[in-house]
Protein backbone atom coordinates (compact mmCIF):
# COMPACT_ATOMS: atom_id res chain seq x y z
CA UNK A 1 0.00 0.00 0.00
CA UNK A 2 2.54 2.34 0.88
CA UNK A 3 4.57 1.48 -2.21
CA UNK A 4 1.31 2.26 -4.77
CA UNK A 5 1.29 5.93 -2.69
CA UNK A 6 4.88 6.66 -3.02
CA UNK A 7 4.62 6.10 -7.20
CA UNK A 8 1.55 7.99 -7.04
CA UNK A 9 3.73 10.55 -5.43
CA UNK A 10 6.68 9.91 -7.61
CA UNK A 11 4.16 10.39 -11.24
CA UNK A 12 2.31 13.78 -9.69
CA UNK A 13 6.07 14.87 -8.63
CA UNK A 14 7.66 13.88 -12.23
CA UNK A 15 4.37 15.40 -13.86
CA UNK A 16 5.07 19.31 -11.79
CA UNK A 17 8.64 19.10 -12.85
CA UNK A 18 7.59 18.31 -16.16
CA UNK A 19 5.23 21.28 -16.44
CA UNK A 20 7.80 23.39 -14.10
CA UNK A 21 10.00 23.01 -17.11
CA UNK A 22 8.16 23.43 -20.02
CA UNK A 23 7.02 26.48 -18.26
CA UNK A 24 10.75 27.40 -17.86
CA UNK A 25 11.58 26.73 -21.31
CA UNK A 26 9.11 28.69 -22.99
CA UNK A 27 10.55 31.63 -20.57
CA UNK A 28 13.69 30.77 -21.70
CA UNK A 29 12.38 31.02 -25.43
CA UNK A 30 10.84 34.26 -24.82
CA UNK A 31 13.70 36.13 -23.44
CA UNK A 32 16.15 34.61 -26.35
CA UNK A 33 13.36 35.72 -28.80
CA UNK A 34 13.39 39.41 -26.64
CA UNK A 35 16.68 39.48 -27.06
CA UNK A 36 17.40 38.63 -30.58
CA UNK A 37 14.56 41.04 -31.48
CA UNK A 38 16.51 43.57 -29.09
CA UNK A 39 19.41 43.10 -30.76
CA UNK A 40 18.07 43.19 -34.57
CA UNK A 41 16.42 46.79 -34.20
CA UNK A 42 19.99 48.09 -32.95
CA UNK A 43 22.21 46.59 -35.32
CA UNK A 44 20.34 45.45 -37.96
CA UNK A 45 18.33 46.77 -41.17
CA UNK A 46 15.55 48.73 -40.48
CA UNK A 47 13.90 47.88 -43.63
CA UNK A 48 11.03 45.45 -43.96
CA UNK A 49 11.82 44.33 -47.53
CA UNK A 50 12.34 40.51 -46.65
CA UNK A 51 15.02 38.24 -47.71
CA UNK A 52 12.45 35.36 -47.30
CA UNK A 53 10.01 35.57 -49.65
CA UNK A 54 9.35 32.73 -52.14
CA UNK A 55 7.80 32.44 -55.27
CA UNK A 56 4.89 29.93 -55.69
CA UNK A 57 3.47 29.82 -52.10
CA UNK A 58 -0.11 30.47 -53.75
CA UNK A 59 -1.56 28.95 -56.21
CA UNK A 60 -4.98 30.75 -58.05
CA UNK A 61 -7.21 29.29 -54.89
CA UNK A 62 -4.60 30.92 -53.09
CA UNK A 63 -3.98 27.85 -50.90
CA UNK A 64 -0.33 27.07 -48.85
CA UNK A 65 2.28 24.69 -50.92
CA UNK A 66 5.62 25.15 -49.17
CA UNK A 67 8.39 25.69 -51.46
CA UNK A 68 11.86 25.79 -50.51
CA UNK A 69 12.96 26.95 -53.94
CA UNK A 70 15.19 30.41 -54.02
CA UNK A 71 13.48 33.29 -55.15
CA UNK A 72 14.69 33.80 -58.99
CA UNK A 73 16.32 36.66 -59.75
CA UNK A 74 14.95 38.38 -62.68
CA UNK A 75 16.98 39.56 -65.78
CA UNK A 76 18.18 43.30 -65.90
CA UNK A 77 19.80 43.19 -69.43
CA UNK A 78 17.35 45.11 -70.94
CA UNK A 79 16.94 47.70 -68.33
CA UNK A 80 17.86 50.73 -68.32
CA UNK A 81 20.43 51.36 -65.12
CA UNK A 82 19.84 53.94 -63.00
CA UNK A 83 23.24 55.49 -63.14
CA UNK A 84 24.87 57.82 -66.03
CA UNK A 85 25.87 55.15 -68.91
CA UNK A 86 29.35 57.64 -69.72
CA UNK A 87 30.97 60.27 -68.60
CA UNK A 88 29.09 63.61 -68.38
CA UNK A 89 25.62 62.62 -69.28
CA UNK A 90 24.40 63.96 -65.43
CA UNK A 91 25.03 67.40 -67.36
CA UNK A 92 21.86 67.07 -69.54
CA UNK A 93 19.22 66.53 -66.42
CA UNK A 94 20.20 69.59 -64.76
CA UNK A 95 17.91 72.34 -64.77
CA UNK A 96 17.45 74.64 -67.81
CA UNK A 97 17.31 77.72 -65.86
CA UNK A 98 20.49 77.54 -63.94
CA UNK A 99 22.84 80.56 -64.70
CA UNK A 100 26.01 79.67 -66.75
CA UNK A 101 29.02 80.72 -66.02
CA UNK A 102 31.39 80.55 -68.94
CA UNK A 103 34.62 80.36 -68.86
CA UNK A 104 36.98 80.82 -71.63
CA UNK A 105 40.24 78.35 -72.68
CA UNK A 106 42.16 80.38 -75.19
CA UNK A 107 46.02 79.97 -76.52
CA UNK A 108 48.11 82.53 -75.27
CA UNK A 109 49.73 85.10 -78.14
CA UNK A 110 53.35 83.73 -78.00
CA UNK A 111 52.04 79.84 -78.27
CA UNK A 112 49.63 80.78 -81.41
CA UNK A 113 52.34 80.34 -83.99
CA UNK A 114 51.98 77.54 -86.81
CA UNK A 115 54.14 74.13 -85.68
CA UNK A 116 54.49 73.97 -89.36
CA UNK A 117 55.47 76.66 -91.40
CA UNK A 118 56.06 78.90 -87.94
CA UNK A 119 53.31 81.67 -89.27
CA UNK A 120 50.25 82.87 -86.79
CA UNK A 121 47.01 81.01 -86.52
CA UNK A 122 43.52 82.39 -85.96
CA UNK A 123 40.55 81.18 -84.41
CA UNK A 124 38.15 78.82 -86.44
CA UNK A 125 35.65 77.48 -83.87
CA UNK A 126 34.95 76.92 -80.57
CA UNK A 127 33.32 74.01 -78.35
CA UNK A 128 31.72 73.62 -74.80
CA UNK A 129 34.52 70.55 -73.67
CA UNK A 130 33.79 69.99 -70.25
CA UNK A 131 30.29 71.45 -68.11
CA UNK A 132 30.63 71.02 -63.85
CA UNK A 133 27.94 72.02 -61.52
CA UNK A 134 29.79 74.48 -58.98
CA UNK A 135 27.81 74.92 -55.75
CA UNK A 136 28.03 78.48 -53.86
CA UNK A 137 27.00 77.88 -50.11
CA UNK A 138 24.47 80.29 -48.72
CA UNK A 139 25.95 84.03 -48.50
CA UNK A 140 24.51 87.13 -46.38
CA UNK A 141 23.98 90.33 -47.82
CA UNK A 142 22.58 93.34 -46.19
CA UNK A 143 19.66 95.33 -47.67
CA UNK A 144 19.67 99.08 -47.08
CA UNK A 145 16.27 101.01 -47.90
CA UNK A 146 16.96 104.22 -48.64
CA UNK A 147 14.11 106.51 -47.95
CA UNK A 148 13.96 109.78 -50.32
CA UNK A 149 12.23 112.80 -48.72
CA UNK A 150 10.19 115.58 -51.32
CA UNK A 151 9.32 119.20 -50.59
CA UNK A 152 7.96 121.71 -53.03
CA UNK A 153 10.17 124.70 -54.17
CA UNK A 154 7.21 127.03 -54.31
CA UNK A 155 6.75 126.51 -50.73
CA UNK A 156 10.23 126.75 -49.60
CA UNK A 157 10.22 130.53 -51.19
CA UNK A 158 7.18 131.28 -49.60
CA UNK A 159 7.24 133.43 -46.20
CA UNK A 160 5.30 131.91 -43.58
CA UNK A 161 8.22 129.13 -43.08
CA UNK A 162 5.63 126.28 -43.41
CA UNK A 163 7.17 123.48 -46.04
CA UNK A 164 5.49 120.08 -46.49
CA UNK A 165 7.83 117.06 -46.74
CA UNK A 166 6.66 113.69 -48.22
CA UNK A 167 8.72 110.77 -47.97
CA UNK A 168 8.67 107.73 -50.02
CA UNK A 169 7.08 104.97 -48.54
CA UNK A 170 8.59 101.58 -47.12
CA UNK A 171 7.87 97.78 -48.01
CA UNK A 172 6.26 96.20 -45.05
CA UNK A 173 8.91 94.54 -42.50
CA UNK A 174 7.71 91.00 -41.70
CA UNK A 175 8.73 91.34 -37.95
CA UNK A 176 8.61 95.27 -37.40
CA UNK A 177 11.97 96.76 -35.68
CA UNK A 178 13.65 93.18 -37.22
CA UNK A 179 16.71 92.54 -38.49
CA UNK A 180 14.85 89.50 -39.95
CA UNK A 181 13.95 89.28 -43.75
CA UNK A 182 11.66 87.13 -45.71
CA UNK A 183 14.36 85.47 -47.01
CA UNK A 184 16.17 84.92 -43.47
CA UNK A 185 13.39 83.05 -41.69
CA UNK A 186 12.81 80.75 -44.65
CA UNK A 187 16.41 79.89 -44.63
CA UNK A 188 15.85 79.05 -40.58
CA UNK A 189 12.55 77.64 -41.18
CA UNK A 190 13.76 74.83 -44.03
CA UNK A 191 16.96 74.30 -42.79
CA UNK A 192 15.88 72.92 -39.62
CA UNK A 193 12.43 71.44 -40.38
CA UNK A 194 13.34 70.21 -43.97
CA UNK A 195 16.97 69.71 -43.92
CA UNK A 196 17.18 69.34 -39.91
CA UNK A 197 19.32 71.34 -38.46
CA UNK A 198 18.79 72.13 -35.51
CA UNK A 199 18.90 76.32 -34.18
CA UNK A 200 22.38 75.95 -32.42
CA UNK A 201 24.13 74.33 -35.19
CA UNK A 202 22.97 77.29 -37.46
CA UNK A 203 24.40 79.37 -34.82
CA UNK A 204 27.37 78.25 -34.76
CA UNK A 205 27.42 78.58 -38.81
CA UNK A 206 26.20 82.14 -38.41
CA UNK A 207 29.18 82.60 -36.05
CA UNK A 208 31.99 81.37 -38.27
CA UNK A 209 30.54 84.11 -40.98
CA UNK A 210 31.02 86.74 -38.61
CA UNK A 211 26.92 87.33 -38.12
CA UNK A 212 26.53 86.97 -34.45
CA UNK A 213 22.41 85.46 -34.66
CA UNK A 214 21.72 83.75 -31.30
CA UNK A 215 19.07 80.96 -31.63
CA UNK A 216 17.04 81.99 -28.97
CA UNK A 217 16.69 85.54 -31.71
CA UNK A 218 16.16 82.55 -34.84
CA UNK A 219 13.68 80.56 -32.08
CA UNK A 220 11.86 84.03 -31.50
CA UNK A 221 11.70 84.81 -35.64
CA UNK A 222 10.08 81.37 -36.37
CA UNK A 223 7.55 81.59 -33.41
CA UNK A 224 6.07 85.29 -34.62
CA UNK A 225 6.51 84.47 -38.44
CA UNK A 226 4.30 80.87 -37.38
CA UNK A 227 1.76 82.99 -35.49
CA UNK A 228 1.38 86.22 -37.70
CA UNK A 229 1.42 84.33 -41.32
CA UNK A 230 1.58 80.52 -41.38
CA UNK A 231 -1.05 79.64 -38.51
CA UNK A 232 -4.06 81.61 -40.53
CA UNK A 233 -2.61 79.27 -43.56
CA UNK A 234 -2.63 76.04 -41.44
CA UNK A 235 -6.40 77.30 -39.83
CA UNK A 236 -7.31 77.00 -43.73
CA UNK A 237 -5.98 73.87 -44.67
CA UNK A 238 -7.35 72.10 -41.43
CA UNK A 239 -10.50 73.25 -42.50
CA UNK A 240 -10.52 72.02 -46.50
CA UNK A 241 -8.34 68.66 -44.87
CA UNK A 242 -11.79 67.41 -43.42
CA UNK A 243 -13.49 67.84 -46.65
CA UNK A 244 -12.09 64.90 -47.75
CA UNK A 245 -13.42 61.77 -47.29
CA UNK A 246 -10.66 59.66 -47.25
CA UNK A 247 -7.69 60.29 -44.41
CA UNK A 248 -5.05 58.98 -42.92
CA UNK A 249 -3.39 59.26 -39.56
CA UNK A 250 -0.50 58.43 -37.67
CA UNK A 251 1.62 59.79 -34.46
CA UNK A 252 4.87 59.68 -32.39
CA UNK A 253 6.11 61.10 -29.19
CA UNK A 254 7.20 64.66 -28.60
CA UNK A 255 9.34 66.11 -25.56
CA UNK A 256 8.72 69.57 -24.54
CA UNK A 257 10.39 70.81 -21.82
CA UNK A 258 8.38 73.81 -20.11
CA UNK A 259 4.67 72.25 -20.63
CA UNK A 260 2.27 73.87 -17.74
CA UNK A 261 1.71 71.28 -15.06
CA UNK A 262 4.17 68.46 -16.81
CA UNK A 263 7.63 67.42 -15.46
CA UNK A 264 10.32 68.00 -18.77
CA UNK A 265 10.66 64.44 -18.74
CA UNK A 266 7.19 63.50 -20.01
CA UNK A 267 6.56 62.69 -23.59
CA UNK A 268 3.70 65.09 -25.46
CA UNK A 269 2.65 63.74 -29.09
CA UNK A 270 2.68 64.91 -32.38
CA UNK A 271 -0.19 63.83 -34.65
CA UNK A 272 0.12 63.65 -38.38
CA UNK A 273 -2.94 63.88 -40.70
CA UNK A 274 -3.16 63.91 -44.54
CA UNK A 275 -4.91 63.39 -47.72
CA UNK A 276 -5.20 60.13 -48.97
CA UNK A 277 -4.35 59.38 -53.05
CA UNK A 278 -7.52 60.63 -53.60
CA UNK A 279 -6.60 64.17 -53.29
CA UNK A 280 -5.67 66.59 -55.85
CA UNK A 281 -4.17 69.00 -53.62
CA UNK A 282 -2.43 66.64 -51.00
CA UNK A 283 -2.51 68.45 -47.73
CA UNK A 284 0.28 67.01 -44.62
CA UNK A 285 -0.66 68.50 -41.38
CA UNK A 286 1.20 67.93 -37.56
CA UNK A 287 -1.03 68.58 -34.71
CA UNK A 288 1.03 69.47 -31.26
CA UNK A 289 -0.99 68.24 -28.06
CA UNK A 290 0.47 67.28 -25.25
CA UNK A 291 -0.40 63.58 -25.19
CA UNK A 292 -2.03 60.62 -26.78
CA UNK A 293 -5.50 60.76 -25.90
CA UNK A 294 -8.82 59.69 -27.96
CA UNK A 295 -9.85 63.49 -27.12
CA UNK A 296 -6.83 64.49 -29.35
CA UNK A 297 -7.88 62.90 -32.67
CA UNK A 298 -11.57 63.88 -31.90
CA UNK A 299 -11.58 67.37 -31.50
CA UNK A 300 -8.80 67.44 -34.60
CA UNK A 301 -11.49 65.52 -36.77
CA UNK A 302 -14.69 66.81 -35.72
CA UNK A 303 -15.73 68.31 -39.01
CA UNK A 304 -14.45 65.19 -40.88
CA UNK A 305 -17.13 62.61 -41.91
CA UNK A 306 -15.64 59.50 -43.64
CA UNK A 307 -12.84 57.25 -43.39
CA UNK A 308 -9.67 57.51 -41.44
CA UNK A 309 -6.73 54.84 -42.59
CA UNK A 310 -4.68 54.44 -39.16
CA UNK A 311 -2.86 51.76 -37.51
CA UNK A 312 -4.13 50.04 -34.23
CA UNK A 313 -4.07 52.49 -31.86
CA UNK A 314 -7.13 52.52 -29.54
CA UNK A 315 -7.71 56.07 -29.27
CA UNK A 316 -8.79 55.99 -33.34
CA UNK A 317 -11.81 53.66 -32.25
CA UNK A 318 -13.40 55.99 -29.86
CA UNK A 319 -14.15 58.34 -33.23
CA UNK A 320 -17.76 59.37 -33.87
CA UNK A 321 -20.08 57.33 -35.88
CA UNK A 322 -19.48 59.24 -39.05
CA UNK A 323 -15.57 58.59 -39.04
CA UNK A 324 -14.78 54.60 -40.30
CA UNK A 325 -11.61 53.41 -38.82
CA UNK A 326 -9.62 51.58 -41.52
CA UNK A 327 -6.85 49.26 -39.99
CA UNK A 328 -3.13 49.01 -41.90
CA UNK A 329 -2.66 45.09 -43.31
CA UNK A 330 1.26 46.89 -43.54
CA UNK A 331 1.20 46.36 -39.65
CA UNK A 332 -0.06 43.17 -40.25
CA UNK A 333 2.53 42.16 -41.97
CA UNK A 334 4.91 43.77 -39.98
CA UNK A 335 4.44 41.48 -37.13
CA UNK A 336 4.89 38.51 -39.03
CA UNK A 337 7.85 39.52 -40.62
CA UNK A 338 9.33 40.76 -37.00
CA UNK A 339 8.93 37.25 -35.90
CA UNK A 340 10.23 35.65 -38.92
CA UNK A 341 13.25 37.86 -38.32
CA UNK A 342 13.67 35.74 -34.25
CA UNK A 343 13.89 32.41 -36.01
CA UNK A 344 17.50 31.75 -36.93
CA UNK A 345 17.82 28.50 -38.70
CA UNK A 346 17.04 28.50 -42.59
CA UNK A 347 15.43 25.00 -42.51
CA UNK A 348 12.85 26.37 -39.79
CA UNK A 349 11.87 29.63 -41.21
CA UNK A 350 10.51 27.60 -44.02
CA UNK A 351 6.85 26.22 -43.87
CA UNK A 352 6.75 28.31 -40.25
CA UNK A 353 3.32 29.95 -38.77
CA UNK A 354 5.62 33.57 -39.21
CA UNK A 355 6.12 32.61 -42.71
CA UNK A 356 2.64 31.83 -43.46
CA UNK A 357 1.16 34.84 -42.13
CA UNK A 358 3.53 37.13 -44.16
CA UNK A 359 2.56 34.86 -47.19
CA UNK A 360 -1.07 35.86 -47.12
CA UNK A 361 0.21 39.21 -46.52
CA UNK A 362 2.32 39.55 -49.47
CA UNK A 363 -0.47 37.79 -51.55
CA UNK A 364 -2.79 40.68 -50.60
CA UNK A 365 -0.29 43.62 -51.81
CA UNK A 366 0.02 41.61 -54.62
CA UNK A 367 -3.14 41.95 -55.60
CA UNK A 368 -2.72 46.15 -54.80
CA UNK A 369 0.09 46.19 -57.32
CA UNK A 370 -2.26 44.31 -59.38
CA UNK A 371 -5.07 47.12 -59.19
CA UNK A 372 -2.57 50.20 -59.08
CA UNK A 373 -2.94 52.15 -61.99
CA UNK A 374 -6.56 51.05 -62.52
CA UNK A 375 -9.95 53.66 -61.89
CA UNK A 376 -10.96 53.50 -58.42
CA UNK A 377 -14.05 51.21 -59.54
CA UNK A 378 -11.97 48.75 -61.48
CA UNK A 379 -9.60 48.09 -58.25
CA UNK A 380 -12.91 47.34 -55.86
CA UNK A 381 -13.82 45.06 -58.46
CA UNK A 382 -10.44 43.26 -58.66
CA UNK A 383 -10.58 43.09 -54.71
CA UNK A 384 -14.23 41.89 -54.40
CA UNK A 385 -12.73 39.48 -56.89
CA UNK A 386 -9.35 38.22 -55.79
CA UNK A 387 -9.10 39.62 -52.37
CA UNK A 388 -12.03 38.31 -50.82
CA UNK A 389 -10.93 34.47 -51.25
CA UNK A 390 -7.46 35.46 -49.83
CA UNK A 391 -8.75 37.37 -46.29
CA UNK A 392 -11.30 34.40 -46.08
CA UNK A 393 -8.85 31.72 -45.62
CA UNK A 394 -6.24 34.40 -44.08
CA UNK A 395 -8.88 34.79 -40.85
CA UNK A 396 -9.71 30.84 -41.02
CA UNK A 397 -5.93 30.03 -41.22
CA UNK A 398 -5.42 32.94 -38.02
CA UNK A 399 -8.53 31.48 -35.67
CA UNK A 400 -7.16 27.80 -35.82
CA UNK A 401 -4.07 28.59 -34.63
CA UNK A 402 -4.59 31.22 -32.22
CA UNK A 403 -5.14 28.34 -29.58
CA UNK A 404 -1.29 27.11 -30.42
CA UNK A 405 0.41 29.80 -30.03
CA UNK A 406 1.91 31.56 -26.84
CA UNK A 407 0.68 34.84 -26.52
CA UNK A 408 3.76 36.95 -25.28
CA UNK A 409 5.68 35.80 -28.32
CA UNK A 410 6.04 37.31 -31.68
CA UNK A 411 3.68 35.17 -33.49
CA UNK A 412 1.34 35.22 -30.93
CA UNK A 413 1.39 39.16 -30.85
CA UNK A 414 1.47 39.22 -34.75
CA UNK A 415 -1.60 36.72 -34.39
CA UNK A 416 -3.46 38.15 -31.87
CA UNK A 417 -2.99 41.68 -33.32
CA UNK A 418 -4.32 40.53 -37.11
CA UNK A 419 -7.76 39.21 -35.18
CA UNK A 420 -8.23 42.39 -32.65
CA UNK A 421 -8.02 44.49 -35.88
CA UNK A 422 -9.59 42.06 -38.46
CA UNK A 423 -12.99 44.42 -38.44
CA UNK A 424 -11.07 47.04 -39.24
CA UNK A 425 -8.44 45.47 -41.58
CA UNK A 426 -11.62 44.68 -43.95
CA UNK A 427 -12.59 47.45 -44.47
CA UNK A 428 -10.09 48.92 -47.21
CA UNK A 429 -12.76 46.67 -49.24
CA UNK A 430 -15.23 49.00 -49.22
CA UNK A 431 -14.01 51.25 -51.67
CA UNK A 432 -11.65 51.53 -54.53
CA UNK A 433 -10.25 55.12 -53.20
CA UNK A 434 -9.33 53.63 -49.69
CA UNK A 435 -5.82 52.21 -49.65
CA UNK A 436 -5.06 48.93 -47.78
CA UNK A 437 -2.16 50.62 -45.72
CA UNK A 438 -1.21 53.68 -43.85
CA UNK A 439 2.19 53.58 -45.08
CA UNK A 440 1.17 56.89 -46.66
CA UNK A 441 0.79 58.40 -43.03
CA UNK A 442 4.22 56.89 -42.22
CA UNK A 443 6.30 58.42 -44.99
CA UNK A 444 4.15 61.97 -43.75
CA UNK A 445 5.42 61.31 -40.02
CA UNK A 446 8.75 60.57 -40.67
CA UNK A 447 10.74 63.58 -41.31
CA UNK A 448 9.75 65.07 -38.29
CA UNK A 449 11.20 61.73 -36.69
CA UNK A 450 14.56 62.28 -38.29
CA UNK A 451 14.31 65.85 -37.74
CA UNK A 452 13.75 65.32 -34.00
CA UNK A 453 16.54 62.84 -33.82
CA UNK A 454 18.59 66.33 -34.13
CA UNK A 455 17.03 69.04 -32.19
CA UNK A 456 15.32 66.70 -29.98
CA UNK A 457 13.09 68.27 -28.05
CA UNK A 458 10.98 71.74 -27.71
CA UNK A 459 11.32 74.55 -25.46
CA UNK A 460 8.38 75.72 -25.32
CA UNK A 461 4.45 75.04 -25.78
CA UNK A 462 4.87 78.01 -29.02
CA UNK A 463 8.12 76.27 -30.27
CA UNK A 464 5.86 73.14 -30.52
CA UNK A 465 3.43 75.00 -31.86
CA UNK A 466 5.58 76.07 -34.47
CA UNK A 467 7.37 73.27 -35.10
CA UNK A 468 4.14 71.76 -36.13
CA UNK A 469 3.13 74.55 -38.56
CA UNK A 470 6.06 75.48 -40.25
CA UNK A 471 6.40 70.97 -40.81
CA UNK A 472 2.91 71.51 -42.11
CA UNK A 473 3.97 74.23 -44.56
CA UNK A 474 7.39 72.55 -45.38
CA UNK A 475 5.90 68.73 -46.09
CA UNK A 476 2.67 70.08 -47.94
CA UNK A 477 4.87 71.88 -49.76
CA UNK A 478 7.07 69.11 -50.85
CA UNK A 479 3.92 66.82 -51.42
CA UNK A 480 2.30 69.82 -54.07
CA UNK A 481 5.62 69.89 -56.15
CA UNK A 482 7.06 73.57 -54.57
CA UNK A 483 10.42 74.46 -53.12
CA UNK A 484 10.11 75.12 -49.33
CA UNK A 485 12.39 78.13 -49.25
CA UNK A 486 10.80 79.84 -52.69
CA UNK A 487 7.12 79.15 -51.21
CA UNK A 488 7.54 80.32 -47.85
CA UNK A 489 9.91 83.11 -48.81
CA UNK A 490 6.84 83.85 -51.23
CA UNK A 491 4.60 83.98 -47.93
CA UNK A 492 6.21 85.88 -45.79
CA UNK A 493 7.01 88.22 -48.79
CA UNK A 494 3.67 88.96 -49.73
CA UNK A 495 1.48 88.84 -46.45
CA UNK A 496 4.32 91.06 -44.89
CA UNK A 497 2.22 93.72 -42.55
CA UNK A 498 -0.76 91.86 -43.18
CA UNK A 499 -2.93 90.72 -40.27
CA UNK A 500 -4.21 87.66 -42.24
CA UNK A 501 -7.14 86.99 -39.55
CA UNK A 502 -8.64 89.84 -40.77
CA UNK A 503 -7.72 89.76 -44.47
CA UNK A 504 -8.79 86.23 -45.52
CA UNK A 505 -9.36 87.03 -48.69
CA UNK A 506 -5.43 86.87 -49.05
CA UNK A 507 -5.38 83.63 -47.53
CA UNK A 508 -5.93 81.65 -50.55
CA UNK A 509 -3.33 82.97 -52.68
CA UNK A 510 -1.18 82.12 -50.24
CA UNK A 511 -2.00 78.59 -50.29
CA UNK A 512 0.21 75.52 -51.95
CA UNK A 513 -1.92 75.32 -54.81
CA UNK A 514 -2.01 78.51 -55.67
CA UNK A 515 1.61 79.18 -55.26
CA UNK A 516 3.74 81.17 -58.61
CA UNK A 517 5.37 79.54 -60.86
CA UNK A 518 8.88 80.14 -59.33
CA UNK A 519 8.02 78.50 -56.33
CA UNK A 520 7.90 75.15 -58.42
CA UNK A 521 10.59 72.35 -58.72
CA UNK A 522 11.89 72.67 -62.15
CA UNK A 523 11.99 69.17 -63.85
Amino acid sequence: MKSNVKVANLINENAALKAELAEVKGQLSWLLEQLSSSRRKLFGASSEKSVYDQIGLFQEDTRIIPVSDPIPVPETGNQQSRHPKKRGEMGSRLPVGLPVETIECVLPEDNRNCPVCGGSMHTIGKEVARRELKIIPAKAVVTEYVRYAYSCRKCEESSDGSVPVIKATLPPQVIKGSLCSPETVAHIAVQKCVMGSPLYRQEQEWKRKGIPITRQTMANWLIRCSEDYLEPIYDELHRRLCKHKFLHSDGTTFQVLREPDKPAQNQSCMWVYRTSGDAKNPIVMYDYQPDKTKERPREFLKSFSGYLITDGYSAYHSLPDDITVVGCLAHVRRGFTDALKVIKKAEDRNGSLALIGKNYCDKLFEIEREANGKTFDERYAIRNKKAVPVLDEFYYWLTSIEPHVAEKSKIGKAVNYSINQWKYLERYLLDGRIECSNNRAERSIKPFVINRKNFLFATSVPGARAAAVIHSMTETAKESGLDPFEYLTYVFKTAAGVNLRENRNLIDALLPESAPTHCRISG
